[in-house]
């Protein structure tokens, strides 16, 4: 069993979070922390969290406390991550791993000199999808995709009235918050970008910082494509879709919200005369969150970090691509190392 401290008990800890740490056998919650304490008081009462901390010190002080999620603005996450590698307590991040990159390569730098398991919250890396991408991407022979995430702007979403994304330390608000993920499953299939060129833009006041953006990739793999992302236009259909062009066949992973289930669909055939009947794929995408919640309980129970899906170093790479896109002004730039 692994005892919890959530840190950070807002819309995302009571709505998201709290039912899958509840839901997994091997997690208990008990002891949470937030600035306001009335808000935890009102996640303890919920989860049944057993006590509420006063300061961020009490947290990494308790000797009850295994492990702590920490769902936090994510320019604290470098004094988060410090502190959970001198109490020796695996800790969540949420993404983007940080609001700069001079943040991010501290973390990373930190978590390399530590054995302390540190798992950024990106739940893209567990959809199911990405195994059978990666299977049929190494039968097609890839050599260009696109990806596409855009979708219309939606007044009424509960998170937007947050101020921290209304008013984003983090570079790229919006495109870094929800584009690392988009960012996380483009390389768990299809390995890491090199260099990008892109435009991008603001189109509402609220997203705090640039929210669109369109791009050309060139992958460290050779590979070329391009990557479009975007929540904020007029009423339009959401499509969430990824397409992997190769000289052997195709693959196309169509996993918008207007469909049922997400799908695969895979071409083979090295040219047109040679084209098989396509197959159909229908994906389970399961519980992301929950996965990853599993991954983050197998590790901290042995203190190997190594089986961690998400490492800092990963996110760093997301996030350094988001940097470089905003960076670009449409001129090629090469995405940062740590």
């Amino acid at each position: 069993m692994v005892n919890v401290a959530v840190v950070g008990t807002g819309i995302f800890a009571t709505d998201t979070h709290l039912p899958v740490l509840q839901a997994n056998p091997d997690i208990t919650v008990v002891s949470c922390y937030n600035r306001t304490k009335s808000k935890a008081e009102a996640f303890a009462e919920k989860s049944g969290a057993q006590k509420v901390y006063d300061t961020l010190d009490e947290v990494f002080a308790d000797p009850q406390v295994d492990a702590v999620d920490a769902l936090l603005p994510v320019q604290n996450n470098a004094d988060v991550v410090k502190r959970a590698i001198a109490a020796n307590k695996p800790l969540t991040i949420e993404k983007p791993i940080a609001a700069n990159l001079d943040q991010a390569r501290e973390i990373v730098h930190a978590t390399n000199n530590s054995n302390v398991p540190v798992l950024v919250l990106e739940n893209w890396c567990y959809r199911n999808a990405i195994a059978k991408l990666r299977e049929l991407v190494a039968k097609i022979e890839p050599v260009a995709f696109t990806y596409r995430s855009t979708g219309p702007f939606a007044p009424n979403n509960k998170y937007l009235n947050t101020s921290w994304r209304q008013n984003p330390e983090h570079v790229g608000g919006y495109l870094s918050d929800g584009g690392v993920h988009q960012l996380a499953l483009l390389t768990e299939v299809l390995g890491d970008v090199k260099s990008v060129s892109a435009l991008t833009k603001q189109l509402r006041d609220v997203s705090g910082d640039k929210d669109i953006l369109f791009s050309t990739f060139t992958m460290e793999s050779g590979l070329i494509g391009t990557f479009t992302y975007g929540s904020t236009f007029g009423a339009t259909e959401k499509k969430l879709q990824f397409e992997i062009y190769g000289t052997k066949g195709s693959i196309v992973y169509d996993f918008s919200p207007s469909l049922k289930q997400s799908k695969i669909t895979y071409r083979e055939g090295g040219n047109l005369d040679e084209a098989k009947e396509p197959q159909t794929i229908d994906v389970d995408e399961g519980n992301t969150i929950a996965a990853e919640f599993a991954n983050f309980v197998d590790a901290a129970k042995t203190g190997d970090k190594s089986k961690l899906t998400c490492t800092p170093a990963a996110a760093f790479h997301h996030f350094a691509i988001v940097v470089a896109c905003i960076e670009s002004n449409g001129n090629v730039v090469e995405v940062a190392k740590p």
